[in-house]
């Protein structure tokens, strides 16, 4: 599925390259997913599945944040529409991968064409192109309390002494890691003196240049150039791959082709259906397509003079998930009929009630075995 252009949708997570768990993980680590490690490709040629948690703890998955995410972009795809048993996750082979990158997968949905990339989600370790481009960052975490060695500078001597270098000199002491810092005191009460690089120079500096004292320090941060976790969404081939697992034909009949587009993406999410147009029925219509558009649900009224029959399969073939049919006992016991796109299946309920219904529905705080 190669064309000119394309839509591309990114999440960089940033976290700290030595802790990469997540603080939600839990609440995804019973997800379970079809895998298609890099061993399997060499081997088995098969997909395994297994719950995101397992894939962590086996090692397969690098880390928690890196599996966080990848059950989020398969909860994603699932509710949009694309088929559990046409989702996998294939694993990058070393070769494939970014020489920053420590693991990656591919988010692959089956289609006619195959199975096609249409998610990266990678690991992107702690990158040195980061690094270029906006230098370490700060990670807080609980403050804590280390001893550090911290320099006390004899700015005068060593100006005199080293006259234009001084500058230089006094930052590069002042900038010293702990452990360089602790190195050039025990050189310094060795031997009197301590060798000091400064760019492409090296100069002696004396004891009674500098000394070092240890102190207590409470620690809020550290500069860490951070690990990243990007998902990549190919939008236009995830649009590709949920039409191809929306659309088929009803059972037995060619004929009535069915979208089944996601109640939570499908453009209309109710048609309105008056079983005649007569006096009585009209207004009823009215009343359910304005209460459906208060509870933010957009409909579409179908008033053709085609067959009920008809009318649903119409509504059927462009995705629509609910059909509420206004007809004659309406105007008696205000009920309307309600049919659910996938099953056919119909119920009745209070007019009163159907926009709340459908919504509930839509929404998915309500399932259609429970409405």
């Amino acid at each position: 599925l190669r064309v000119r252009e394309f839509t591309l949708a990114e999440i960089e997570h940033f976290c700290s390259p030595d802790n990469k768990d997540h603080p939600k993980f839990d609440s995804v680590r019973d997800t379970a997913m079809y895998f298609y490690s890099r061993e399997a490709q060499d081997t088995t040629h098969s997909e395994v599945l297994m719950t995101i948690g397992e894939a962590v703890d086996k090692g397969m998955v690098n880390n928690k944040t890196l599996g966080y995410f990848m059950a989020r972009v398969a909860l994603f795809l699932w509710e949009v529409g694309v088929s559990k048993t046409g989702l996998r996750f294939r694993q990058h082979h070393a070769n494939e991968m970014a020489h920053y990158a420590c693991d990656c997968w591919d988010a692959e949905i089956l289609t006619t064409h195959g199975w096609v990339e249409s998610v990266g989600v990678a690991d992107r370790d702690a990158s040195t192109s980061l690094s270029m481009l906006h230098g370490p960052m700060s990670v807080f975490d609980e403050p804590i309390t280390q001893m550090a060695m911290r320099p006390k500078i004899n700015k005068g001597l060593i100006g005199k002494e080293f006259r234009q270098a001084a500058a230089s000199i006094n930052s590069a002491i002042e900038g010293l890691e702990d452990a360089a810092a602790r190195a050039m005191a025990a050189s310094l009460a060795a031997d009197g003196s301590a060798d000091l690089k400064v760019g492409d120079a090296t100069y002696k500096i004396s004891s009674k240049m500098v000394t070092f004292t240890e102190k207590e320090e409470k620690i809020s941060g550290k500069n860490v150039t951070p690990g990243v976790i990007e998902p990549s969404f190919g939008i236009g081939r995830i649009m590709y791959g949920l039409l191809e697992h929306a659309y088929y034909h009803r059972e037995n009949d060619e004929q009535r082709g069915v979208l089944r587009l996601s109640p939570t993406i499908a453009p209309v999410k109710c048609s309105v259906l008056p079983l005649m147009n007569t006096p009585e029925i009209l207004p009823l219509v009215k009343q359910v397509a304005a209460a459906l558009t208060e509870a933010g649900l957009y409909n579409k009224v179908d008033d053709s003079s085609q067959k009920i029959g008809k009318r649903y399969a119409r509504t059927d073939e462009i995705g629509i998930p609910y059909g509420i049919t206004v007809d004659v006992q309406s105007v008696t016991d205000n009920a309307v009929t309600l049919r659910e796109r996938d099953s056919c299946e119909q119920i009745r309920v209070p007019m009163e009630k159907v926009a709340g219904l459908c919504s509930s529905l839509i929404r998915r705080t309500m399932t259609w075995e429970d409405a």
